[in-house]
């Protein structure tokens, strides 16, 4: 299924115009939860502080859209923002030079874009610098963008730094005596305030909160630790979790196989005459009578009558119908030929190799068979198939020069415990085994492991580990962890992102069952499950 299918039947079975959860939505309304203080805290520190400001958060906390928030904020009159991201450009030449690119600065130097900045304030405009994924500076670039905050007694521009924890350790390995930059560190949002947020999201795609259930509320929560970037993935994972289910539940009636109502009523005959047939059968060391085998071999066919009234009932696989006698008519029938409509091969209970098959067409003569002696090899020759003519009041004479059909029946008794058990056993060892193990584990390296989970099931689950902009760092984990880690690319706001999951469980609860079995140090990362499904359908919307 491509990304466009996939969301245009996620669309469709929640009636949404458009994908709430994505990183970017039309009509999107800035959320002011946790957010908007921070918002009016930078505006004031960059009118009234000295200080490079800090803003830190883990992935997914909401970062690039409070800068996005305080760029759109700001008097555009008044203010020149300039974005810097240090993707890709983490050292100083190369956030200078995207800095002196935006300001027109000939000279990519410190100097060279405080001089222009002094030349913008007495124009009355200030600059805004604001960088981006600020964790990836390395020293060289947070020293340039020290010596810029610091400024000139005419003028300095306002440097804001956006980026994860990982930021603070980098700026305090660079020992700075005084103090240069200030730290805001963004919170997650409470449970009332997710509820708030997710109602939000989908009023401006045309539903309401009554989409999710309290319990799914509360999951959402819980899973995403309160980080807006993470609601956000949850809930749709939640709900595309619920449109495969409902989906399953709504097919599953119409999955079976649908037999032709003739070959439905020709196998109810033949279960009515196996069940006559192992209720009247002698048991073991009983002498059975002469007339037990006629009796057996009755078929009760009182309705279904056609063609005249010659009951013909066509089975599978046979190339013409068979015709059988009628209730009450005490001819006997062959016991193979039920055998064969049955599925039982040669050898199984019911089909005597010695047995002799009526031919298609003729109708049944009367006719009784009688079993060889123990000890005679089956065969045509083995077999007295003349038919002895016999009244139903007198069935000794035709039975005495033979053995009563006892062997068989023995055969039979003894030979019927044996099937239902054979293909009984094995059954639950396999459904077991793919509850306990996750599925086997492709090696991890290149773009990510993008083919395995193609090839999973969309109901599976997976436990997501964490997520890194850098695929070198998702690589080195899953490296050093080794067993089931692996990796994937995805798109979050535009930009690369690089999942570690680990293992592929049937269902949820052995997903949060191997949670509790991970390493201490994974665990404090908060891992998660989640559907196999919304990891593919990540997959085809980043390519």
């Amino acid at each position: 299924m491509t990304s466009l299918h996939a969301d245009e039947a996620f669309l469709d079975h929640y009636q949404l115009s458009h994908d709430p959860f994505a990183p970017r939505v039309p009509g999107f309304k800035f959320f002011p939860a946790q957010r908007k203080p921070v918002l009016g805290q930078l505006h004031h520190l960059a009118r009234y502080s000295q200080l490079m400001l800090v803003v830190s958060g883990p992935l997914g906390s909401g970062k690039t859209l409070l800068r996005q928030a305080l760029v759109a904020s700001t008097n555009k009159q008044a203010v020149q923002s300039v974005v810097v991201s240090a993707r890709g450009a983490s050292d100083a030449a190369s956030v200078l030079g995207q800095v002196a690119q935006s300001l027109d600065v000939a000279q990519a130097e410190v100097q060279a874009i405080l001089a222009k900045v002094v030349q913008l304030a007495l124009t009355g405009q200030e600059v805004y610098l604001l960088v981006d994924d600020a964790e990836q500076l390395d020293e060289s670039a947070l020293q340039a963008l020290l010596e810029l905050a610091a400024g000139v007694p005419e003028g300095r521009p306002h440097v804001f730094l956006f980026g994860e924890p990982s930021l603070i350790a980098g700026l305090d390995e660079l020992n700075i005596e005084e103090e240069r930059f200030h730290i805001i560190e963004l919170a997650p949002y409470s449970e009332e305030e997710t509820r708030e947020y997710l109602e939000q999201r989908l009023e401006g795609a045309g539903r309401g909160i009554e989409v999710f259930t309290r319990e799914q509320i509360v999951d959402i929560h819980e899973n995403s630790d309160g980080w807006p970037g993470n609601i956000n993935q949850v809930a749709r994972d939640t709900l595309i979790e619920a449109m495969i289910a409902s989906r399953s539940t709504a097919k599953r009636p119409s999955m079976g196989f649908k037999m032709p109502k003739k070959h439905v009523l020709a196998l109810s005959a033949v279960v009515v005459v196996a069940v006559a047939a192992a209720v009247l059968m002698p048991k073991k060391g009983d002498k059975a009578p002469a007339e037990a085998p006629a009796a057996q071999a009755q078929l009760p066919l009182g309705e279904g009558q056609g063609n005249g009234g010659n009951p013909a009932i066509e089975f599978s696989g046979s190339s013409q119908p068979m015709p059988l006698p009628l209730v009450g008519q005490s001819q006997p029938v062959m016991r193979e030929p039920l055998a064969q409509a049955a599925g039982m091969g040669e050898g199984e209970e019911g089909s005597p190799a010695g047995d002799t098959a009526l031919q298609p067409g003729n109708p049944p003569p009367t006719v009784t068979t009688i079993a060889p002696p123990q000890g005679v090899p089956a065969g045509p020759a083995a077999v007295p198939a003349q038919p002895v003519a016999t009244a139903p009041a007198q069935p000794a004479p035709a039975v005495q020069p033979q053995p009563q059909p006892v062997a068989p029946a023995q055969k039979s008794v003894a030979t019927q415990p044996a099937k239902p058990v054979a293909p009984a056993k094995p059954a639950p060892a396999p459904t077991q085994v793919a509850m306990a193990k996750p599925a086997a584990k492709p090696a991890a390296g290149g773009s990510g492991n993008s083919g395995w989970y193609a090839g999973q099931k969309p109901g599976n689950y997976v436990v997501q580990i964490l997520g890194t902009s850098s695929e070198a760092s998702a690589q080195a984990f899953v490296k050093a962890q080794g067993g089931d880690y692996r990796y994937f690319k995805k798109n979050l706001q535009g930009k690369p992102l690089y999942v570690v999951t680990y293992g592929s469980f049937a269902n949820r609860d052995a997903a949060v069952a191997a949670i509790k079995n991970l390493p201490a140090k994974v665990q404090a990362g908060k891992p998660w499950p989640r559907t196999v499904g919304s990891v593919q359908q990540e997959l085809a919307t980043a390519r």
